[in-house]
């Protein structure tokens, strides 16, 4: 056995421990952080794999941003894990099934072109990098499906916070455009009055 091939085992022993404990970890917290171990084993598979960018990718995006978001949401949430294990038991064998299907629906794909030895990198990978050759075909042959997948990106953005974005009367906002034509006189109204002394009122009956 060689040294990528142990190093192979290991990785994938921890990233299928870890994505196991994601879906059975008492606490969510717990399991962002099972989550966040499952994402540095699959990120160093795909180094041993020669696929620096996309190893890069998944910790910078998904490690550092997205899980990040993900953490701080439900540590300011304080979400009830109770009400979801309800009823956990009982669909466990169904979800076991349809794991077991795609699993294997997922080996018979990558059985004929799966290597566990990493291809060897041809001439001009070696010379230039994998990651300058992935931005070439991205900017060159693939840039009208990039763009693509950028506008539909905004869409999506534009539709969601349309969706969420909801008008209340009860709410309270502020224009910052009024805010920054204000006036002194529109805020602050100076009003002279005369000024009023009460005298103060005697004190009926005798004195004691």
């Amino acid at each position: 056995m060689t040294t990528i091939t142990a190093l192979f085992y290991v990785f994938s022993t921890v990233l299928l421990f870890a994505a196991f404990r994601v879906i059975t970890a008492r606490s969510t917290v717990h399991a962002v952080l099972f989550l966040v171990l499952a994402f540095f084993s699959a990120s160093c598979l795909w180094m041993m794999l020669r696929a620096e960018f996309l190893a890069i990718t998944l910790v910078l995006v998904y490690v550092g941003a997205v899980m990040v978001l993900f953490l701080f949401v439900v540590m300011m949430l304080d979400i009830n894990a109770d009400s979801f294990r309800e009823g956990f038991w009982k669909h466990l064998p169904l979800a076991g099934l349809v794991g077991a299907v795609i699993a294997l629906e997922m080996a018979l794909v990558l059985m004929r072109g799966f290597q566990l030895e990493a291809p060897a990198a041809s001439a001009r990978a070696l010379e230039m990098g994998n990651t300058r050759l992935l931005g070439i075909e991205i900017y060159t042959q693939y840039l009208y499906p990039l763009q693509l997948a950028a506008v539909l990106l905004l869409v999506a953005i534009i539709a969601a916070i349309a969706l969420t974005l909801r008008g209340r009367k009860d709410s309270r906002h502020m224009d910052p455009s009024q805010q920054v034509r204000v006036k002194r006189a529109d805020r602050v109204r100076l009003v002279k009055m005369d000024a009023v002394v009460e005298t103060p009122s005697k004190q009926e009956g005798p004195a004691p």
